[in-house]
């Protein structure tokens, strides 16, 4: 039978509304290195970047291991910590999603608290946070070793006890896993309020395994940093325990230090290296500066493909992970493939701080130990 022409144009002109929709699709699809900014309020923005699924090597080689407690590394040798990364294993991140270029800082931080009252983990009644130690002058090894470090019940993000003032692009610390996941709460309701959250996605801290992909760049190699094995090329890359003096003072942090100045004894502005400080995915920051939590529970054997829990019935998180090193720490504890576990959920640090992802909503349940 011969098809009715009306028939054949109406079949015709499905077609082509299917082909440009599908056109229009695959256009709208984000791409590697696309950013988006969050309107926080009263002129302080949140730059995101879109993260394509990928695969990339999770842990470390026994060669990075012995690396990172040598003269050069500078990690304590004999202890387990650098058994945590686990060895060398692909994984992959089959979805895409979007990470702060930086970490939270100051002014947006304050913003949040500014915005709905919100009162941190150390700053409730009976709360404290881990702060550098200002008496602090030494580690005197002979007779005892004494931290530069010291619990203080009135210090905060609002203070961290550097002894100098904190700017807006510096990244928050001083705050809690329960800190953060308030503050990508309040993120969330303001995005899916104004219709600009896709269905079912949320604002949240990343996945141990979105971070971990994220650090290295979209690199597939176990390298110790995301520019590669060589320390003398992180020079003016990376905020870590350097040839920097302590603030009123004519000492630096005794203990092995990269052979270059980066410019601070303790915090740095955020994606201040510019793009020499960023990785291939255009992130900044991602070793060295502060810790970075996810919302993964730790696992001492290593790091998981799938968000991992303590508790995968009750969904619960007591012992987050951290990732990536700090200001203070050496080059061996500043890699791709550095993990530790934080104390609790309401445990806050001046080494501690976050970077948000947005992506497929993943439920966590802090559990206090």
């Amino acid at each position: 039978m011969k098809m009715l022409p009306r028939r054949r144009s109406l079949l015709l002109v499905a077609l082509l509304v299917s082909i440009s929709s599908a056109a229009a699709a695959i256009a709208d699809e984000p791409k590697k290195g696309d950013a988006k900014n969050l309107d926080l309020g009263t002129g302080v923005g949140l730059e995101l970047l879109y993260i394509p699924p990928g695969s990339f090597m999770m842990g470390s080689t026994a060669a990075e291991k012995e690396w990172a407690t040598g003269i050069e590394g500078g990690a304590q040798p004999g202890t387990i910590r650098e058994q945590y990364e686990g060895e060398p294993r692909p994984m992959r991140v089959g979805e895409g999603f979007w990470m702060g270029r930086t970490e939270v800082t100051m002014a947006q931080f304050r913003r949040f608290v500014d915005e709905t009252g919100y009162v941190t983990d150390a700053e409730k009644p009976g709360g404290w946070t881990q702060c550098f130690d200002q008496k602090w002058d030494r580690y005197y090894y002979d007779s005892k070793v004494v931290q530069p470090w010291e619990r203080r019940e009135d210090k905060s993000w609002r203070d961290p006890n550097f002894g100098i003032s904190m700017q807006d692009d510096f990244p928050v610390v001083c705050v809690s896993y329960q800190d953060m996941k308030a503050f990508c709460s309040w993120l969330t309701k303001n995005e899916r309020q104004a219709g600009r959250l896709p269905e079912g996605w949320e604002i949240r801290l990343p996945t141990e395994a979105e971070w971990a992909y994220a650090c290295r760049g979209g690199s597939q190699e176990s390298q110790y940093f995301w520019w590669g094995n060589d320390l003398m090329e992180g020079k003016g890359r990376l905020n870590i325990s350097a040839v920097d003096f302590l603030p009123g003072r004519d000492t630096i942090w005794p203990l092995a230090n990269a052979p270059w100045s980066d410019g601070f004894a303790f915090l740095s502005p955020v994606d201040h290296y510019g793009e020499k400080g960023r990785n291939g995915f255009g992130l900044a920051d991602m070793c060295g500066g502060v810790w970075e939590f996810t919302l993964d529970h730790f696992d001492p054997t290593g790091g998981h493909e799938e968000l991992h829990y303590e508790s995968k019935e009750q969904l619960s998180v007591s012992s987050p992970v951290c990732r990536g090193g700090n200001y203070f720490d050496v080059p061996g504890n500043a890699r791709c493939a550095v993990r530790l576990g934080i104390h609790s959920v309401s445990y806050s640090d001046s080494r501690d701080g976050f970077r948000i992802c947005l992506g497929v909503s993943r439920k966590t349940v802090p559990r206090a130990k």
